[in-house]
């Protein structure tokens, strides 16, 4: 006998947010906050997963304490780092220092992301008009005529159909709603992948570490409490190159970028410990279209460099919290309310990009360039030698081209 066809569970919401990454919480839980009515959709069961982003830069700090939120988020594990320096072999140059920009917190805090994500939805839930699913992966996007009126998931119980005002694109670099929505993407190239894996810390380590250079190299260590986390720099698609030298040659790169690590890089016991970090530098030509907005890496897929990802996407996350509130909760969200959200948000991460992509092009093809030590070249010295000029990358880094604050919260 034939089975009747499973229907789908149907629900509706002003606003139905895909991807409950940093962009798509945050802005989940400042909607949901003033009353809007919102449902996030995550596609994996839990927060805790192989994130690479773990830093929580001034700008968002400022946010938790504009929230009421700071010191219970840094009762969370964390490490503080209120310099950024870059080591040129036996030489060092202080590029960044925190102390001095004008936030409550003067240091970005490496907090794991399952944590953020997990503080963040704690205090979304008791907001009677915030839903989160989990295990709900966003597969396509429902129309009338031409406006997007809602999207279709995934779940373990079956399909699921989400009815909203408005749909929000917040599912990363490798967006499903942007690719269904047929909006513009602009590749603006990207030369470099990224090498992730841990290794332990020891007595007498650095306080504190950033950047690497080696002969030919350049590695980022972050510290994570029990160990670094390790970002080996290598050319676009030099991966399986590193695979054919094999897994000695890895260890051996490593322990000349970064020389006290020499005694640990055999805890690299295979390529399984190694992760790939594809990188993208991309964005859409237009964020929206009629129902439809799109935010954080959906909108700009930003480069490791500086690690300012996830502080561009929680920033557009208040943004458009700020710009489309009001709106949303009377149910009138039209064409230019959406631009207005990329026309605020738009040239702050134009900036951004345009500076990775020079330090791509004018630091990092040249260390890959020369195959020997590089020393350190005139503009770190400069911020060596000239402490007042470290508040400038410092404000880059630690706030970004424009932070945005909350605007008072209306229920």
């Amino acid at each position: 006998m034939t089975q009747p066809a499973q229907t789908a569970e149907q629900l509706q919401a002003r606003c139905c947010i895909a991807g409950g990454g940093p962009a798509g919480m945050m802005l989940g839980f400042l909607l949901a906050r003033t009353g809007v009515e919102v449902i996030v959709l995550e596609k994996h069961k839990d927060f805790l997963r192989d994130f690479r982003g773990d830093t929580i830069h001034l700008s968002t700090l400022e946010l938790m304490y504009e929230l009421g939120l700071l010191e219970e988020f840094l009762r969370l594990p964390h490490q503080e780092v209120r310099e950024v320096q870059v080591h040129f072999g036996a030489e060092k140059a202080t590029i960044a220092d925190f102390s001095h920009l004008p936030t409550h917190c003067k240091f970005i805090a490496f907090t794991p992301q399952w944590d953020f994500l997990n503080f963040i939805s704690e205090h979304a839930r008791p907001c009677a008009s915030f839903r989160l699913r989990m295990e709900a992966e966003v597969t396509d996007l429902l129309f009338e005529n031409e406006r997007i009126v809602g999207v279709r998931a995934t779940t373990p119980h079956g399909e699921l159909e989400v009815s909203a005002d408005l749909v929000i694109g917040a599912d990363g670099r490798s967006s499903i709603v942007r690719e269904r929505a047929e909006l513009e993407v602009m590749d603006l190239g990207a030369p470099i992948d990224v090498l992730w894996f841990g290794l332990s810390k020891r007595l007498g380590d650095p306080r504190q570490a950033f950047g690497y250079v080696g002969a030919g190299q350049f590695m980022v260590l972050l510290d994570r409490g029990d160990h670094w986390q390790c970002g080996y720099v290598i050319r676009k698609g030099g991966l399986e190159q590193k695979r054919q030298r094999g897994l000695e040659e890895l260890r051996a790169d490593v322990s000349r970028c970064a020389r006290f690590l020499h005694d640990r890089v055999a805890e690299l016991k295979d390529w399984n410990a190694v992760k790939l970090l594809t990188v993208k530098v991309d964005r859409l030509r237009r964020w929206y279209r009629d129902g439809l907005l799109c935010i954080g890496d959906s909108a700009h897929a930003m480069s490791p460099v500086g690690g300012v990802g996830i502080n561009l996407a929680i920033q557009d996350a208040v943004a458009t919290a700020n710009i489309l509130g009001q709106t949303l909760r009377e149910g009138r969200v039209g064409l230019n309310d959406l631009r207005a959200v990329q026309h605020r948000r738009e040239r702050p991460a134009h900036l951004t990009q345009r500076a990775q992509i020079f330090i791509h092009e004018h630091f990092l093809e040249r260390i890959f360039k020369t195959g020997e030590q590089m020393s350190s070249p005139l503009p770190a010295r400069l911020l060596e030698g000239f402490p007042l000029l470290r508040r400038i990358p410092a404000r880059m880094i630690g706030i970004g081209f424009r932070p945005e604050h909350l605007l008072p919260a209306k229920t």
